[in-house]
């Protein structure tokens, strides 16, 4: 059984290696899907990992930008706030498809009047960049939870055996107590056993004494009727 100290040195290390693994499990590139049956181009985002749990990540991401509606799995931000991507108002639209274990994340930023964030466009750098710091951030967090749940569980094992060895120990004290009383027991056995055999050897000679009182009644009758003759 490991420390509890072992685990939160997992937990550090974890954290301080994350940053150079997280940009192997992230990709962004530009694309284009169909909403409500009207095209939109954007960027894509494709994680690895708890797909369910990034797109409530992504999810609290978007409502920071301003009031979130959501259908069928398309996020909609009317009016959305971003200002490294523009000064002014954006409509952001979203579609999430994740499984246990990845996400791809289509992400279109309408500049206005159709005037959608493109590869070497206005605001597309800043778009990309945030798509790669939500990564960073969603997979980070995602680390943490990962060590800290290892943690967690390591902890109600801590616990278990902490409680298993109280009850060694409270077995142990039975033990001992019920020892005791076997020994007592034990001495008391003996001494009615040494008790036991002096009953015998007196009860020996009061048979001898008996026999003797009995041999003597017999003659004592057979004097009686020999008077008689």
């Amino acid at each position: 059984m490991k420390p509890v100290h072992y685990y939160v040195s997992v937990l550090s290390l974890s954290c301080f290696l994350f940053a150079s693994v997280a940009a192997l499990a992230q990709t962004v590139y530009a694309g284009e899907t169909t909403v409500d049956k009207v095209p939109l181009k954007g960027l894509n985002l494709t994680l690895s990992g708890d797909g369910r749990q990034i797109e409530k990540d992504w999810e609290n991401q978007l409502r920071t930008y301003g009031r979130l509606t959501e259908s069928r799995g398309t996020y909609r931000v009317t009016n959305a706030d971003i200002a490294a991507v523009s000064p002014e108002p954006i409509n952001l639209v979203s579609t999430v498809k994740s499984s246990r274990s990845s996400i791809t994340i289509f992400a279109s930023f309408d500049l206005g009047s159709g005037n959608f964030v493109t590869p070497g466009g206005t605001g597309y750098n800043a778009a990309e960049q945030l798509l790669k710091d939500f990564a960073s951030k969603t997979l980070f967090a995602q680390e943490v939870r990962v060590a800290e749940d290892g943690f967690d569980e390591a902890q109600k094992a801590h616990q278990r055996m902490v409680k298993k060895g109280e009850q060694l120990q409270r077995d142990i004290e039975a033990n001992a107590k019920e020892k005791d009383r076997l020994l007592k027991r034990i001495d008391e056995n003996a001494k009615e056993l040494e008790q036991l055999l002096k009953d015998v050897e007196t009860n020996k000679g009061e048979q001898t004494n008996a026999l003797t009182e009995l041999e003597n009644r017999k003659k004592n009758v057979e004097a009686v009727k020999a008077k008689r003759q």
